[in-house]
């Protein structure tokens, strides 16, 4: 019996534009992908990422490396990619992306990696264009770019909120894998905090930025200080900033049932352009 050969294969540099052009149809449902693909480019490599071509066209695109991230796949498109990826089931931690996307490819990998610990099947993805200050948001003024010697500072508020989201801590045994991923985005700049007496009491991460698009991640506000009003100011500050720079256009994604931090991004201006998944592994 002949085995149809497949049209799903890992990119490679020169794919890298045509990726790219994937990803740009829909900015923040692909600005992660394009991040990496942008990320991997400066390194030499983007075999991370694997694409399906219909008649020399890449169509679809999908990051497969700790995170499944489809980008541009269709239900034709979703067998192929779940038969390329039906072996990695101990190497990814999460699928996600957007849902109708996450939920077909996840149809086909459910079967081969069993049950999820959890899905977040409803998550808005709002994005934002106008600074802060333009409608009329105050800014906190404290809010700044992480330094590298605060590293230290910085990891127990991002242990804290990925606990809290997530469920379980992002580690086991050694921090030393985790405090990299963190100095990492610190010394790219990636890492917003407001420190006070030597405890960072706010913080938020670009998690991805490419092609004039930023992506925030881990918004966290110190327990003790929540529902005092400071989130608003605090994150207008972040985006006020991040808008002056490289990414005009700034999204995120937010839990549906998240209810205190969905009134404060309607407050600064976001709006909903699409709805995310998460499958967690």
């Amino acid at each position: 019996m002949l085995r149809t050969r497949s049209p799903v294969r890992p990119l490679s540099l020169a794919d890298r534009d045509a990726a790219l052009e994937v990803c740009a149809r829909d900015l923040p449902r692909g600005v992660f992908v394009a991040a990496r693909l942008l990320e991997g480019a400066r390194t030499g490599s983007i075999g991370s990422v694997l694409g399906l071509r219909e008649e020399g066209e890449l169509r679809s695109l999908c990051w497969a490396s700790a995170n499944v991230v489809p980008v541009g796949t269709t239900a034709a498109d979703q067998p192929a990619f779940a038969e390329r990826l039906r072996r990695w089931r101990g190497r990814a931690a999460s699928v996600f992306g957007p849902r109708e996307e996450v939920e077909g490819l996840w149809s086909h990998l459910e079967p081969h990696w069993g049950t999820p610990r959890a899905v977040r099947a409803h998550q808005p993805l709002l994005a934002a264009h106008q600074p802060p200050s333009a409608l009329g948001v105050a800014l906190d003024e404290r809010v700044r770019p992480a330094r590298p010697s605060e590293v230290d500072l910085v990891l127990p508020a991002a242990e804290h909120m990925f606990t809290a989201e997530i469920g379980y801590r992002p580690y086991s045994g050694s921090s030393r894998g985790y405090r990299a991923s963190i100095s990492s985005l610190v010394a790219r700049g990636h890492t917003y905090v407001v420190v006070e007496d030597g405890e960072v009491v706010f913080k938020t991460d670009i998690g991805s930025i490419a092609l004039g698009c930023a992506q925030l991640q881990g918004v966290w506000v110190a327990p003790r200080l929540r529902g005092q009003g400071l989130a608003v100011p605090m994150l207008a500050s972040v985006l006020e900033q991040v808008m002056a720079g490289q990414a005009p256009l700034v999204s995120l994604y937010v839990n549906d049932f998240n209810t205190a931090a969905r009134a404060t991004y309607d407050r600064l201006g976001f709006h909903e352009v699409g709805e995310f998944s998460t499958v967690l592994l």
